[in-house]
């Protein structure tokens, strides 16, 4: 059995397409939305429980997971440290699906390593700071000292539980911007003017989380970005493609 770490949309995708090359798949995902997602995939078994590394370890144990692979968010470093961790005790092939990053063609991004660094240059850059982020880190710049007399809009996944989450942080209504993206050069530029942002702060989430039409939208009216790095891991085994997923599952399949 091939187990996915697939808590984003081309960790799905990549989930269905081993599905279909005949193998054995249980998809890892966080959130009953992505549950559901999920469930588009017929004979797939889908674990919606969160696991660390010995969670990892004991569903490797019970369920006979031969072929570790990781398509977490880049961003999620902990999960992927955890996974390999848990494959190295088991010894489990791991390997790890990272999708490319945006080329960084904008002269006014700045480069920041954490998302504390990016409150700071954020509240340099302007008043009004535009968050495309997510909603897991928006406490870090609603309670950011550096950020204490700015007004900070967030845009979010437009559910009842991330919306709750994020105005107890204290984001007004007026300001939460409930949308799926990911969206258009045109719309990041009219979102940007109606919040009349002064500064954007985002990641390297690649074309797929709408990273490329987030920077192409600030470059046209030269608004500065504020761009947290990935983080830096040193992973076992990676690949870039569905098809190096497939070969390294055939090289290392029983």
């Amino acid at each position: 059995m091939i187990f996915v770490a697939a808590g984003t949309q081309d960790g799905r995708e990549l989930a269905g397409a081993i599905l279909e090359a005949g193998y054995d798949v249980t998809a890892s995902v966080v959130s009953s939305y992505g549950k559901t997602l999920l469930e588009r995939y017929p004979h797939i078994k889908i674990n919606d429980k969160p696991l660390d590394r010995d969670g990892l370890i004991s569903f490797i144990k019970e369920n006979g997971v031969e072929i570790f692979v990781d398509a977490s968010h880049p961003y999620a470093a902990n999960v992927s440290q955890n996974a390999m961790d848990a494959c190295r005790a088991m010894s489990v092939p791991y390997v790890r699906y990272e999708r490319e990053a945006v080329p960084i063609l904008y002269d006014n991004v700045h480069i920041v390593e954490s998302y504390d660094e990016a409150a700071k240059k954020a509240g340099e850059l302007g008043r009004n700071v535009f968050l495309t982020t997510g909603s897991r880190n928006v406490k870090t710049f609603t309670t950011s000292p550096y950020l204490k007399d700015h007004v900070i809009t967030a845009r979010i996944l437009p559910t009842a539980k991330v919306i709750a989450e994020v105005t107890e942080l204290g984001i007004t209504p007026k300001n939460i911007v409930a949308m799926q993206g990911p969206f258009s050069e045109e719309l990041n530029i009219a979102l940007y003017r109606q919040y009349h942002a002064d500064v954007v702060v985002t990641k390297n989430s690649g074309e797929i989380g709408g990273t490329d039409t987030k920077l192409t939208a600030a470059a046209k009216i030269n608004l500065p970005v504020v761009m947290i790095d990935r983080p830096r891991l040193k992973y076992d085994n990676i690949v870039y493609t569905f098809d190096d997923v497939l070969k390294f599952i055939k090289g290392n399949s029983k």
